[in-house]
């Protein structure tokens, strides 16, 4: 099995609306201008660094936004046009939240299990329902779609539809997953916020997303062992802090797991457990409070780095520029590499996705597959030189280099958009897996 890091093309509508509570870099940037083209560029870029390195890498591609289909069952009716003109005009604030961008986080796209730790053998993957937030919750539909024509071969995966429930089964995605490897085979950590009927004090300031329950039906609904399952909660002060999801103070890969003190509620009784399933062979590496300060971490990023394993051994961290500016961060990375788990540490700008809460982590879906199930893979979405290429001169075409929140107003932004999908999906040979492409041919 070799993973592959299925990262988010960013979308035409990248911009900083601040929809976020709990997220501190988008709350922060709200209202300034953004850059679609070099946030596009940004993502493309790191996504042929991770293929260089010898990684496994694929891409997912935007939705349509703004999202007519959202925006009409709103009740905003009329040509494209109107519809956009009216929302404008009525709730400048719903259309901003149908424009959302954020797809391009790929690690809320879905939770997912490789094919030895499940049941019946094959790849599970749930897409995640997003409740929490509007602008999000309207993604899992076509992610769901997407991943359907990706995976398509019933006898090797398993794609599931997203999980019923609305706000008691808030699922939020990979952001809150971890695979490591033990002693027996793999554990799955599901971290979770809050519990739906559960009474335990949560935080005070920012929304806990991801329930207990939600975690707990995934890791059902993929068969994994229960006894290589673990819940530990992520602690009230970390989410308060800004770690809105799991993957903001810790990730891990294999038998290494980096983490901030205040990742997880139940800190030590975690490690234990950890350390017990992996029969000694995990290596952890612990911030505390004093080294990295909860609020260095928040900003500057380092536990949303993505962990990657080289073909020939060892493991590469990839980290964003701002924990190579942040002297803290750094000074926790270096340790990390020094210590001699992670023999490779690289630094990548991903600065317009890093404004708006999202590291180089943030931005892909780990999926880990056989050399045959990479083969039953449909479309041409496993990137490659030639890809890569045709993807940058795809959004040289069609995106712009500045973008305002009022800017999404402007009906010509929605066709730009429209057609740039519409292109993008014969080059990535998915077919019609858009609503308006769908409309279109019937």
């Amino acid at each position: 099995m070799r993973e592959l890091s299925f990262d988010g093309l960013v979308g035409p509508t990248h911009n900083y609306g601040g929809l976020s509570p709990g997220n501190v870099a988008s709350i922060a940037s709200g209202g300034r201008p953004s850059n679609p083209r070099a946030a596009a560029l940004q993502g493309l870029a790191k996504m042929r660094f991770v293929h260089d390195l010898g990684a496994g890498q694929a891409v997912l591609p935007p939705q349509p936004r703004p999202s007519l289909t959202a925006l009409r069952q709103l009740g905003f009716a009329g040509t494209d046009e109107e519809v956009i003109a009216r929302a404008a005009r009525e709730s400048e604030h719903l259309l901003r939240l149908c424009s959302s961008a954020s797809a391009m986080w790929a690690a809320n796209a879905a939770t997912v299990a490789p094919s030895a730790d499940t049941g019946d053998g094959r790849v599970h993957l749930t897409p995640a329902n997003l409740v929490a937030m509007f602008h999000r919750a309207i993604e899992a539909g076509t992610t769901w779609a997407v991943l359907r024509a990706i995976f398509a071969d019933e006898r090797r995966f398993a794609v599931h539809a997203p999980l019923p429930g609305g706000p008691h089964l808030a699922d939020e995605g990979a952001a809150n997953h971890t695979r490591l490897l033990g002693a027996g085979g793999a554990v799955h950590l599901f971290a979770w916020g809050r519990s739906a009927w559960g009474t335990e004090p949560g935080p005070t300031r920012f929304p806990a997303r991801q329930t207990l329950e939600a975690s707990q039906a995934v890791a059902r609904r993929h068969l994994l062992a229960p006894e290589r399952t673990l819940f530990p909660r992520q602690a009230p002060a970390g989410i308060d802090a800004g770690a809105f999801h799991a993957d903001v103070l810790a990730v891990g890969h294999g038998r290494f797991l980096m983490m901030h003190e205040l990742a997880f509620a139940d800190r030590e009784a975690v490690l234990a457990r950890l350390r017990e399933l992996g029969g000694g062979a995990l290596r952890v590496a612990v911030a505390t409070e004093r080294e990295l300060p909860v609020a260095d971490a928040v900003a500057a990023y380092p536990f949303n780095s993505q962990l990657l394993e080289l073909p020939g051994g060892g493991l590469a961290l990839l980290a964003p520029e701002e924990s190579r500016e942040n002297p803290r961060a750094r000074a926790f990375l270096e340790r990390v590499v020094a210590d001699g788990t992670v023999t490779g540490l690289h630094y990548i700008d991903v600065n317009q996705s890093m404004d708006n809460g999202g590291g180089p982590a943030c931005l892909r879906l780990r999926v880990g597959l056989t050399d045959e199930e990479v083969q039953a893979m449909k479309g041409d979405v496993v990137l490659s030189p030639g890809l890569h290429a045709r993807l940058v001169a795809w959004v040289e075409r069609h995106y712009r280099d500045r973008l305002a929140p009022a800017d999404l107003a402007d009906p010509a932004l929605a066709r730009e958009g429209l057609a740039a999908l519409d292109e993008l999906t014969a080059i990535l040979r998915l077919g019609p897996i858009y609503d308006f492409q769908r409309e279109g041919a019937s």
